[in-house]
């Protein structure tokens, strides 16, 4: 009777377990649906025309404006202690003189687009999650519908459009000024002249190099927008859910950063070589 109740209970913990683990596999693959109809909405209302060109210049002076500061004081550090770190290294092999080549090609192939697109998914991410969060616990998206306007095409649309071409404005002068911090930790400890170190830098940088920065910084820009307008636009009722919101476009927008990287990297391989 003992091994009869005992044998009862294990059956009844396995089946919970595959309960659980059910239920978050059909809430993990209604997700991922959700997410790909609602991107797929996007490009059809992006050629839905007329275009919300208004808002549209509004958010991307907003993007622009509210992280260039923050994205160039990063870059400048980066830049600064890239510089300082690397020194050692290339001193022990002889290699100083190299240092202005080896901080261009790594701060304008990868250190730059992905650090600013971490930056700004923290910046521009969490705010565009929160404010259309908070549009939809107030029920203002709601009303826009029952208007008769159409709140995707001015909220989302607009949104992920800014977000996608100036992240890479973004990225240009994150690099510009990582190199500029660049040259500044160079004469730390040294004495190059500013066109030295610009003909160095730039020489050791190629057409192919640029190719690859761009074509990331674009999808990182589309990344961050549309997962933080999927997670404000889809806020659950409650204020809690504004933060919820929120706090989700960051940790999701911030690890696609890395995933999109390693996938468009070995694409712009494949073609590039």
């Amino acid at each position: 009777m003992l091994k009869k109740n005992i044998t009862t209970k294990s059956v009844e913990v396995i089946l919970k377990q595959k309960s659980k683990f059910s239920i978050f596999f059909h809430e993990a693959m209604q997700g991922i649906g959700d997410f790909w109809f609602f991107t797929m909405r996007f490009f059809v209302q992006l050629f839905n025309f007329p275009f919300e060109r208004k808002e549209f210049f509004r958010q991307a002076f907003q993007i622009g404006n509210r992280s260039l500061v923050l994205v160039m004081t990063t870059g400048f550090i980066m830049g600064v202690v890239l510089t300082i770190q690397s020194r050692p290294t290339l001193e022990d092999f002889g290699a100083e003189s190299w240092l202005p080549n080896m901080v261009a090609v790594s701060i304008i192939r990868e250190i730059g687009p992905v650090i600013t697109a971490i930056i700004c998914a923290g910046k521009i991410g969490s705010g565009i999650g929160a404010e259309l969060g908070s549009m939809r616990v107030t029920e203002q998206i709601d009303a826009m519908e029952v208007s008769g306007a159409n709140p995707y095409k001015f909220l989302v649309v607009t949104r992920v459009l800014a977000t996608t071409i100036m992240l890479p404005v973004l990225v240009f002068f994150a690099d510009f000024v990582g190199l500029f911090g660049s040259f500044l930790g160079v004469n730390i400890e040294g004495d190059v002249s500013l066109v030295l170190f610009l003909s160095r830098a730039m020489g050791a940088v190629a057409f192919t190099d640029i190719i690859p920065a761009t074509i990331k910084s674009v999808v990182f820009g589309f990344v961050i927008g549309i997962i933080g307008c999927y997670k404000g636009y889809n806020a659950s009722r409650g204020t809690e859910s504004v933060g919820k919101a929120s706090n989700e476009a960051v940790v999701a927008a911030s690890l696609m950063v890395f995933v999109v990287d390693v996938i468009v990297v070995q694409i712009t391989d494949l073609f590039i070589s």
